[in-house]
C-alpha cells in the first residue's frame, strides 16, 4: 500500500526477453550465447567525436542543410539519368586536350616521379618504348629520370585510365558522348590478361600488346563502330548487373554482350590483323571495363558541374596516395592508397606481395557500379568470404548515399537498386568510406597482377573535403557579415 492509501499492484517481470544492444557487441553475444532474441545496433559517436568536423556537419546538415540537398538532388538526377554513348575508338592524340609530344598520363592525382610505386614506373617504361621514344625500358627509364616525359593525371584531362595503366599520344580509347551534357569522355582499350603493362609488366610482351593495340585493335574495332552505329554503354551495364557482373573485377557478361553487339561488323573486318584482333578480344573477359569507366566519367563530369554539392565525383589512386573530390570543387583532397584487404590471392602470393591501391576504376563505385553492385555478384562473394559478406558491401555503401539507381538493380537482392551518391557528409558522420573492388599488383618484382581483394578509401581525404565544403559555402556569409 502506497501512501496515499492506495494499493499499488505487485511487479510482473516479463517471461520473454528480447535485446536492443548499443555499445559492445559482447553484450548482444552474451544474450544470444543463452537462446535469446538480441540486436546489435551499429552506433558509433558521430565524425568519431572530432570537434571540428562535428561543427561542420552541424552547418552543412543545418542552416545550410537545404541549399545542400538542392544541390544534391541535382547530381542525383545527373548521375542517375544520364545516358553516355560508345561513338568511336580513337588515337588519344586526337582526342585527349593537350596531350601531345612526349607525354604520359596515369591514373589518381597528380605525382611526381619519385613517387611512383614499382608497377606505376614499369608500365610507364613500357608505355615509353611503346610509343617509340626509347628502343628499350633501360633507355625509357633514363629518359624518365632525366625529366625529358611530362606526367599528368588521365583525370584532369577528363579521361580515367585502370590500375597501373599509362598512356600516351598513341594509345586507342574509347570515346563516350553524353548528350545532355554536352561533354565526352575517353578511357583506353583494355590491354587484357596475363603479361601486360597495366598489371606493372615492362616485358617485351608487355609492349607488343601495346603495339597491337595502337596497329591493329584501333582499326578494327573503330571501323565495327562505324559500321554499327553509336551505343548505349550503361544499357550492356544494367543486363550485367542482373547476369552476376559488378561491371569492376567482373565485367564477363558485359564483355560478352558487347562482343556479341559487335559480332556482325567485326565479321566483317577485312583488315590483314583480324585474327590476332579475334584472339586478343576472345580471351579479354576485362574488356567491358575501361568502356564503363569512360561512361561512368562522363557521368560524374556533368554532375559535377553541380555547385555547392556535398557528393563525391571523383575517386582515384595513383598507387601512392588516394585523391577524392565534391561536386563542384577542383582541389584534390589527398590520403596514403590503401592497401587491398579481403583479398584472393593466387597461389604462391600473399600480402606481403601487395602493391597498394592504384587505379581510376573507383569512378564505377560513384555509379552504383563495383563495390554497390557486389550483392549480386557471386564472383565478389569470393573475394570477401560468401555473398552474406558481399551484400554487406553494398548494404554498408547504402549508409552513405542519398538514394538508389534506377538503372542498376540487383535481382538477387530485392530488385532494389544499387547504391547512388556518395554524401561526403555521411561519410564522415558514419566513418563509412566507400569499399573498391580491384585487382591487386605485385609491389616489386614486375610479375603483374597477383590477386584481388576490397580497398577502404582513407577517410582523413572525406573529412578534408567536408571541410572545404563547409568553408566554401559558409565564406560568403562570413564576407558579407564583416
Amino acid at each position: 500500500m502506497s501512501s496515499t492509501g492506495t494499493t499499488t499492484a505487485p511487479i510482473a517481470l516479463p517471461t520473454e526477453v528480447g535485446v536492443v544492444n548499443v555499445g559492445l557487441p559482447l553484450f548482444a553475444a552474451a544474450v544470444a550465447a543463452q537462446g535469446r532474441p538480441s540486436v546489435q545496433v551499429d552506433w558509433r559517436v558521430p565524425a568519431g567525436g572530432d570537434p571540428v568536423a562535428l561543427a561542420a556537419l552541424r552547418r552543412l546538415s543545418g542552416p545550410l542543410n537545404e541549399q545542400v540537398d538542392e544541390a544534391n538532388a541535382e547530381v542525383f538526377r545527373r548521375l542517375d539519368t544520364g545516358v553516355p554513348m560508345l561513338t568511336g575508338v580513337r588515337p588519344a592524340g586526337e582526342v585527349v586536350p593537350g596531350l601531345s609530344g612526349r607525354t604520359l598520363l596515369h591514373a589518381g592525382p597528380p605525382m611526381g616521379l619519385a613517387d611512383a610505386g614499382d608497377p606505376l614506373r614499369r608500365s610507364m617504361r613500357a608505355a615509353v618504348v611503346a610509343e617509340g621514344w626509347a628502343e628499350d625500358v633501360d633507355r625509357a627509364d633514363a629518359l624518365l629520370a632525366r625529366g625529358e616525359i611530362t606526367l599528368a593525371p588521365a583525370n584532369e584531362s577528363g579521361g580515367v585510365v585502370p590500375m597501373a595503366t599509362v598512356m600516351g599520344p598513341t594509345t586507342p580509347v574509347w570515346v563516350v558522348e553524353l548528350e545532355a551534357g554536352g561533354l565526352s569522355s575517353w578511357a583506353p582499350l583494355g590491354q587484357g590478361s596475363g603479361n601486360v603493362a597495366w598489371f606493372g609488366r615492362d616485358t617485351p610482351e608487355a609492349v607488343e600488346r601495346l603495339v597491337l593495340l595502337r596497329e591493329a585493335v584501333e582499326p578494327v574495332l573503330a571501323e565495327a563502330l562505324r559500321d554499327s552505329g553509336p551505343l548505349d554503354v550503361l544499357s550492356i551495364a544494367a543486363q550485367a548487373v542482373a547476369m552476376g557482373d559488378d561491371v569492376h573485377v567482373r565485367t564477363q557478361a558485359a564483355t560478352n554482350l558487347l562482343i556479341k553487339h559487335l559480332l556482325p561488323s567485326l565479321m566483317a573486318a577485312e583488315h590483314p590483323r583480324r585474327v590476332e584482333v579475334a584472339r586478343y578480344l576472345s580471351a579479354n573477359h576485362l574488356l567491358f571495363l575501361t568502356l564503363a569507366m569512360a561512361s561512368a566519367r562522363s557521368l560524374t563530369a556533368w554532375a559535377g558541374q553541380v555547385e555547392g554539392s556535398s557528393i563525391v565525383t571523383t575517386m582515384a589512386r595513383n598507387g601512392t596516395e588516394f585523391g577524392a573530390k565534391l561536386s563542384g570543387g577542383q582541389e584534390w583532397f589527398r590520403a596514403p592508397a590503401p592497401m587491398v584487404g579481403h583479398a584472393l590471392y593466387h597461389p604462391g602470393r600473399g600480402p606481403d606481395d601487395s602493391a597498394p591501391d592504384i587505379g581510376d576504376s573507383a569512378v564505377l563505385e560513384l555509379i552504383g557500379l563495383g563495390g554497390a553492385a557486389a550483392a549480386g555478384s557471386p564472383a565478389v562473394g569470393q573475394l570477401v568470404g560468401g555473398l552474406a559478406a558481399a551484400a554487406e558491401l553494398t548494404e554498408e555503401l547504402g549508409r552513405v548515399c542519398i538514394g538508389r539507381s534506377s538503372r542498376f538493380t540487383l535481382p538477387t537482392f530485392g530488385g532494389r537498386g544499387t547504391p547512388l551518391g556518395v554524401d561526403v557528409r555521411r561519410v564522415v558522420e558514419h566513418g563509412i568510406t566507400p569499399k573498391v573492388t580491384t585487382g591487386i599488383l605485385h609491389n616489386s618484382d614486375g610479375s603483374g597482377q597477383v590477386g584481388a581483394g576490397v580497398a577502404e578509401a582513407p577517410l582523413g581525404c572525406f573529412r578534408a573535403a567536408l571541410l572545404d565544403l563547409d568553408a566554401r559555402l559558409t565564406a560568403p556569409k562570413d564576407a558579407h557579415n564583416g
